[in-house]
């Protein structure tokens, strides 16, 4: 029992990282891997040669039938639907910091959508966790031929999606904390000058808060909702910079509440996109975690 439970924690990382990237929700995730230990308990350990590749196995097969299930449920959500973001700490290193937001950055997972589960897996597997095309075989339960034919198709999916800019997290960081000061402060001209013209805010307020059904286009139109709110609560608003999903991004705080949790991407000189995540059951993590101070 002891043995198993040593080698079922030193894999849970990995497991509980497919699965995240699999559904994009921290909760399911979770689920999944709780599923998954409990398979690995009542398992005949004789009849398994490898433990991780097992382990990976009934994740990604766990997660592709939790995924099928939610691509249907998510035909009917209110509004748009976005990833649960997560916090997550700072790496030792800028190549770990590069490798951890090129592979779970909300607009990473937002392509991810357009896969099917079952290529959304090959695909991770492959290109995220480095895996072996016969252990992707047996995970999805298609030929290796056929896994090949699943990442190739992928690739050349999201290929022309992928974010249009590449920016240093240095500059990333920079951009943010200028705009986070210029929402502190209230000031629309700061505001409307760090969006660029054809800028596009996304938010998901899942049927809880009131949010937009549909993509807001337009810089002006972005920095003047983003100014209603500062007028509207002045001293009551307040911005933080973290690091979610591996990228610098901005905790908003209303009346001491965590009100939204905003993703950015930039050209390195204004801001492109974003993400606003309002849906209180998806920020119940980082409200947890996470104050004003």
């Amino acid at each position: 029992m002891d043995d198993d439970l040593h080698v079922f924690n030193q894999l849970r990382p990995r497991l509980q990282k497919i699965a995240y990237r699999m559904l994009g929700s921290v909760a399911e995730a979770e689920d999944i891997v709780q599923d998954v230990w409990l398979r690995w308990h009542a398992a005949d350990r004789e009849g398994i040669d490898n433990a991780q590749a097992w382990l990976v196995s009934v994740t990604t097969r766990m997660s592709i039938d939790r995924l099928r299930a939610a691509k249907l449920q998510r035909e009917h959500y209110t509004g748009i639907w976005l990833p649960e973001p997560q916090l997550t700490e700072s790496p030792a290193t800028p190549e770990e910091m590069t490798e951890r937001a090129d592979d779970v950055s909300v607009a990473f997972l937002m392509l991810l959508e357009r896969l099917t589960p079952e290529a959304r897996a090959a695909f991770l597997l492959r290109e995220v966790f480095d895996t072996d095309y016969d252990d992707i075989a047996n995970a999805i339960g298609k030929t290796e031929a056929a896994c090949r034919q699943l990442v190739s198709r992928a690739k050349a999916q999201l290929r022309d999606e992928r974010p249009r800019y590449t920016v240093s997290r240095e500059t990333h960081h920079r951009l943010l904390e200028t705009f986070a000061r210029a929402l502190q402060l209230g000031e629309f001209s700061a505001i409307n000058a760090l969006l660029a013209e054809d800028a596009i805010l996304f938010g998901d307020g899942g049927g809880k808060v009131p949010s937009f059904p549909k993509p807001m286009v337009g810089g002006r139109r972005i920095a003047q909702l983003f100014f209603a709110a500062c007028r509207r609560y002045r001293s009551e608003v307040r911005v933080k910079l973290v690091l979610l999903n591996g990228e610098w991004a901005l905790l908003r705080f209303i009346e001491g509440q965590l009100e939204s949790a905003q993703s950015f991407e930039t050209d390195g000189n204004r801001i492109v996109r974003i993400h606003v995540q309002r849906n209180p059951d998806k920020l119940a993590r980082i409200a947890a975690a996470c104050s004003i101070g």
